[in-house]
């Protein structure tokens, strides 16, 4: 993989790349991505929930950089109290699928990777 992008590419596709791939790796989003992932609409207490370990800042500013993105519509129900729902757009589905691969990836590499972690582990021992 070339660390360096073509010469026709467009500085502002590199940009976003460079962008998403700190939001990707953020593993908040990632969370959030996957609790959206079935299609429902969530309120904001309900993700809490579901993404363990998440604080109520963390979830706000994650949600709020995700609907910056476009990855997340929020909805606002003009109720008493107000109730607010998220759910994700066509792009946090299409991340949510990218994303997929690297499960996959870290399923066929499971027993390969505790392997090298435990080799390593070992030696730091030493």
């Amino acid at each position: 993989m070339s660390k360096q992008p073509p010469e026709n590419t467009d500085p502002r596709v590199e940009a976003l790349v460079n962008q998403l791939i700190g939001r990707v790796a953020d593993k908040w989003t990632m969370l959030v991505v996957e609790e959206l992932a079935h299609g429902e609409e969530l309120r904001f207490t309900e993700l809490g929930r579901r993404v363990s370990g998440i604080s109520q800042k963390m979830l706000t500013q994650t949600l709020r950089q995700m609907e910056r993105d476009g990855l997340v519509i929020r909805t606002i129900h003009p109720v008493i109290p107000p109730r607010v729902e998220y759910r994700l757009t066509h792009l946090g589905l299409s991340l949510g699928e990218a994303f997929c691969g690297v499960w996959i990836w870290a399923e066929r590499s499971l027993d390969e990777i505790e392997k090298a972690r435990q080799i390593f582990d070992q030696r730091a021992k030493q």
